[in-house]
């Protein structure tokens, strides 16, 4: 027996071992695609059912919750990220220190910081905001740091070189560097956060998702499915335009 063939058939046992113990077995996975196919037929034909304008004014709660959220994070993480990067804080402690507080914010998933905002300011978007913002910070304050770091140094000393101090060097010789980086992150996030805001609202944090919540609550399948539809064609579109940005923002 290969060495590829001993890996397949290990990594086929532990599937084996997980699904008995979440006791998917044959008759449930069945029954459960007979459920779904019965649910499919109910969405046939999707409509809004005359709420178009509630839905389209929730999906734009939903696309303004991923703007906010993202322009926040984005705003805090960039002075943040300069604690992480060792070409710019010679404290070691100081250093870990930060890069720890950014693996804290970003280690709490989003729809956790929802359900806790949700709590603490209540039930709408700007819980949604809040809970997309956090984890943010940290997930951005890291990536920012590591493209600081991956900067010529050359640049900075220069700088140092004419007289420039440590600010001056890195207004002028850091921040040049990574700013294309930035803002592709900062768009890559804002594309992503579009399809998390959709879930934030089946907690309470208000948008598309909340709609949805509802009509599954009550069984309106029909509506499911148009509200589905009407979320993947505003995924589809934010990507397509997120990904020209980036291409414009890269080849600047």
């Amino acid at each position: 027996m290969t060495r590829t063939q001993g890996l397949f058939g290990g990594g086929f046992l532990l599937l084996l071992l997980g699904l008995w113990r979440v006791d998917a077995s044959p008759l449930r996975v069945w029954n459960g695609l007979e459920r779904l196919g019965w649910l499919f037929r109910l969405m046939w034909p999707p409509t809004p059912a005359g709420a178009l304008p509630d839905l389209l004014l929730s999906l734009g709660q939903t696309l303004a919750m991923a703007f906010l959220g993202t322009l926040i994070a984005s705003l805090v993480a960039l002075p943040l990220c300069l604690l992480g990067a060792n070409n710019v804080v010679t404290s070691t402690l100081l250093r870990f220190s930060a890069r720890r507080v950014f693996d804290g914010l970003r280690g709490v998933d989003t729809l956790i910081w929802a359900l806790i905002f949700v709590s603490a300011v209540g039930m709408g978007p700007f819980a949604g905001i809040l809970a997309l913002a956090i984890p943010d910070i940290g997930t951005l304050a890291k990536t920012f740091s590591e493209a600081i770091e991956a900067t010529d140094r050359r640049q900075v000393e220069a700088i140092r070189a004419a007289g420039g101090g440590r600010l001056a060097a890195v207004r002028f010789g850091l921040l040049p560097q990574v700013l294309p980086a930035i803002l592709s992150q900062s768009l890559y996030t804002l594309e992503s956060n579009t399809r998390s805001a959709t879930i934030l609202g089946v907690v309470g944090a208000g948008g598309i998702g909340l709609a949805l919540a509802d009509r599954i609550r009550i069984n309106n399948w029909d509506e499911v499915a148009f509200i589905v539809l009407l979320i993947l064609a505003t995924v589809a579109a934010m990507d397509a335009t997120s990904r020209r940005l980036r291409l414009a923002v890269i080849r600047a």
